[in-house]
């Protein structure tokens, strides 16, 4: 008679070299299935596969005002719907689905912050100025569409596009890097720096960010 745990570590065996021989998008599928099932360890996956989209989606915004552990949390709620909501039957590819409906969360959590709700964690998120004095409210003034998910991130990429002329060579390395997503770990091996100069260069960058939303307010007004 075979021994359990024998049996367990030959199943999960072949279920590990199934996985292997699965494109990235098919994986995706295949978890989301396995998640709906009520599979924890699934779930556990896909959120460590997509916690780095997550970070990418909300650094923008922490760049220009918001609080960094508010966002991520609020993106990762934010994924854990994606997980729960999709069907791989209606929609495409998990990856897409699960932007919008990360970027989604956060705007919603803008519009709330923007409109002085003072809610508790999960339904608001602290921000500074001067982006999220209510000047800018039209970037995140409507999510209720893919489309406009998508302008609102373009509107952002080309205030942080234009930022790159005042950047330092440090510090214009360090900003794609930091909005895809990566660790501070990540970037530091990537640029040859410590953790604690990476850090120091994402807090001049956000100064500089405030400083030239403050500049572009004024000479609007």
């Amino acid at each position: 008679m075979t021994n359990p745990a024998i049996l367990f570590i030959m199943v999960d065996s072949r279920s590990v070299n199934r996985q292997a021989d699965l494109s990235p998008d098919d994986l995706d599928r295949e978890l989301c299935l396995r998640a709906a099932r009520g599979d924890p360890q699934a779930e556990t996956e896909l959120v460590s596969r997509y916690g780095q989209l997550v970070r990418a989606c909300a650094r923008p915004l922490f760049l220009v005002g918001g609080d960094s552990e508010d966002l991520i949390q609020e993106g990762m709620l934010g994924l854990l719907t994606a997980i729960r909501g999709f069907d791989p039957q209606r929609d495409a590819l998990f990856r897409t689905y699960a932007e919008i409906c990360i970027r989604s969360r956060l705007y919603t959590a803008i519009r709330a912050a923007q409109g002085g709700k003072h809610a508790p964690l999960n339904h608001s998120v602290s921000f500074e100025p001067p982006l999220f004095d209510g000047s800018n409210a039209h970037l995140f003034s409507s999510v209720e569409s893919p489309e406009d998910v998508i302008i609102g991130r373009e509107e952002l990429k080309e205030r942080l596009d234009a930022l790159k002329g005042q950047l330092s060579e440090l510090e214009g390395n360090i900003l794609p890097l930091y909005l895809n997503g990566l660790s501070c770990g990540e970037i530091a091996r990537q640029v040859g720096r410590p953790p604690k100069s990476v850090d120091n260069a994402i807090q001049r960058i956000r100064r500089k960010v405030a400083q030239q939303f403050s500049s572009g307010v004024s000479s609007e007004s």
